[in-house]
């Protein structure tokens, strides 16, 4: 296992499926959008932050999912190509445009998003168009649940899923909930909680752990009630205080890595890719709770690190970066 500094070949594909988008952050922080002076444009996505922090790890990654065939599009496979990601499962779509997103940010690092996608490209993506080759071929298939909440993508989705666990790859889901994309609080968590039992892994934030409960309790009894037969592992994080974990055998919790924090924005997708790769390279990760603590310690570590700076994408560590501060505690 590569968290010890041990050099270890990858051990197989993780395909990271939804969408991916551009988010537009002020230059300046703790002001409205309207009040912002000016924007950077960061490429973002759940499901595209957690391919790239898989691959600037070191390990295989591949995208699916559809973009505009307009210039923001084609920048952003041209991002994931650049970060050694698999673009072979990509479709463009001529007649909608990219998904953009403007995102403030408040002072203390936190975000909160105003969409433009009606309909973007990626809520387009139909089942014809999946590359099932690429699916099948996925030791690992990582989702959240954006691409649930329109057809067709929503039917692209559930094939997609079906033919990697068919396969035999592990399903993770990251939630990753986004209230102003769906019509109501309810429709969000019934479609969120209709895929619930395919998972193996789960990732839930505190935020979407009270959501999903309807609780504003944020502990083991509240995290179990979303336990189900089949799931392997639950994470929940919470943010500058760590994260718990909880397995059919064991449950504990890890200490945060204390740092700066200047942006939020992709720290649980850099946690999610850090945990996955260590998955893939060693599967026993899941049942040997020792094991699962240092990976688990070696995703926090990442997942603080992208807080330093603005943008997901270009916080992601290298393993480097995450060995530095993961050895310097």
């Amino acid at each position: 296992m590569a968290v010890n500094g041990e050099v270890s070949p990858t051990g197989g594909l993780i395909v990271s499926f939804g969408e991916m988008l551009i988010d537009f952050v002020p230059t300046v922080s703790g002001v409205s959008l309207a009040e912002a002076p000016g924007f950077l444009k960061a490429p973002g996505g759940a499901p595209a932050n957690v391919a790239i922090a898989v691959a600037r790890l070191g390990g295989e990654a591949a995208f699916v999912g559809k973009l505009g065939d307009d210039e923001f599009g084609h920048m952003l496979a041209g991002i994931l190509k650049e970060n050694g990601v698999s673009c072979d499962g990509i479709n463009f779509d001529t007649g909608a445009r990219t998904a953009l997103a403007f995102v403030t940010l408040k002072a203390d690092g936190d975000r909160e998003f105003m969409f433009y996608r009606n309909p973007s490209a990626d809520m387009l993506l139909t089942p014809d168009e999946l590359n099932l080759e690429l699916i099948r071929s996925a030791k690992v298939f990582h989702y959240g649940s954006i691409s649930l909440i329109v057809e067709p993508c929503r039917s692209a989705h559930l094939k997609a899923m079906e033919v990697a666990k068919d396969a035999g790859a592990l399903l993770s889901y990251d939630p990753n909930l986004r209230l102003p994309l769906w019509p109501s609080e309810k429709e969000a968590r019934e479609q969120i909680m209709s895929i619930w039992e395919k998972a193996d892994v789960i990732k839930v934030s505190d935020v979407e752990l009270e959501f999903l409960t309807e609780s504003d309790k944020i502990d083991d009894e509240s995290a179990m009630s979303l336990w189900h037969p089949n799931l392997k592992l639950l994470l929940v994080t919470l943010g500058e205080k760590g994260c718990r974990y909880y397995t059919k055998s064991y449950h504990g919790s890890i200490d945060a890595f204390h740092v700066k924090a200047v942006d939020t924005t992709g720290a649980g997708d850099s946690f999610v890719g850090a945990l996955l790769l260590k998955i893939v390279e060693d599967h026993s990760v899941l049942e040997d709770e020792g094991k699962l603590k240092e990976v688990l310690r070696f995703a926090c570590a990442c997942g603080a690190i992208t807080t330093t700076k603005k943008g997901a994408i270009p916080a992601l560590p290298t393993e480097s970066e995450a060995l530095s501060l993961f050895n310097s505690k």
